[in-house]
């Protein structure tokens, strides 16, 4: 399998070939994603939630991002690696944002950055697509804003609502961005949105209608049992399996089973 490259994306979408991306903060799960054939391996600050056990993403660092961006760079071989830029590496200006991006590529060794916001970050769009720093997007429910939204919620319910993510989409790809991740809107608004621009959307809880789909990996491997999002979909349960298997540990510690004899030295 080549290389993927942020070109190889942008051709799907007019081939009519879905995208697929999860994320992963670390060696062996990004080398796990990687080696399944998946498009696009997503560094996400979700790690705050699913890995760091905060409630939201808001604190982790540009420093913690470009940690496990370093991490998961070792194990992906094939897949596009997106650095996941973290709240307040970018809202505070346009050389914010391009000091910490830069960062993602020069240490993290990420191939693009993902950013939220729609028309408030068109001018750091174009400033870091300038400086040749590919840029995915990321509109609808934007979990940096879960303040301001009240909580994780639906958008783009009401006509004004829908046709603001629509304007927003194509004045992204106007920007340069070359992908838009449209999370929590409903399926027939993406759809919409979809059409109405020329670069990849990728869903994460906006239906089928959009160009690739984007998960948690530890929602899919059934890690994270906090809550699962009406979108995710569990396609493993390794949470459990892995309590069973340091049970059957504790146990055979316990008993004197283990180590036996073949887990001993002569």
């Amino acid at each position: 399998m080549k290389k993927i490259t942020v070109q190889d994306i942008l051709k799907k979408k007019p081939e009519g070939r879905k995208i697929t991306m999860l994320t992963a903060y670390d060696y062996p799960f990004a080398r796990m994603v990687d080696e399944a054939g998946v498009d696009m391996v997503l560094v996400g600050d979700s790690v705050a939630m699913v890995v760091q056990g905060i409630e939201n993403t808001l604190p982790v660092t540009m420093d913690e991002m470009v940690y496990h961006t370093k991490m998961a760079k070792r194990g992906v071989t094939n897949a596009l690696l997106v650095g996941d830029m973290p709240f307040m590496s970018y809202q505070a200006g346009v050389s914010d944002a391009l000091r910490n991006a830069g960062r993602f590529l020069k240490e993290g060794g990420a191939e693009a950055v993902k950013l939220e916001g729609g028309l408030e970050v068109i001018q750091t769009v174009e400033a870091l697509t300038r400086a040749e720093i590919p840029v995915m997007c990321h509109i609808g429910l934007t979990p940096q804003a879960v303040h301001r939204m009240g909580g994780f919620k639906i958008q783009g319910r009401t006509e004004e609502a829908a046709n603001r993510l629509i304007e927003e989409a194509r004045e992204l790809e106007n920007a340069g961005a070359f992908a838009i991740v449209l999370e929590a809107v409903p399926m027939e608004l993406a759809k919409r949105i979809t059409k109405s621009v020329s670069i990849p959307t990728i869903g994460i809880g906006a239906g089928p209608h959009v160009d690739g789909q984007v998960l948690v990996l530890y929602d899919l491997l059934g890690i994270f049992e906090r809550f699962l999002p009406k979108f995710a979909k569990r396609y493993a349960h390794m949470k459990e399996e892995g309590v069973k298997a340091i049970i059957q540990f504790r146990d055979e510690v316990e008993k004197g089973i283990f180590p036996s004899e073949d887990q001993s030295f002569k």
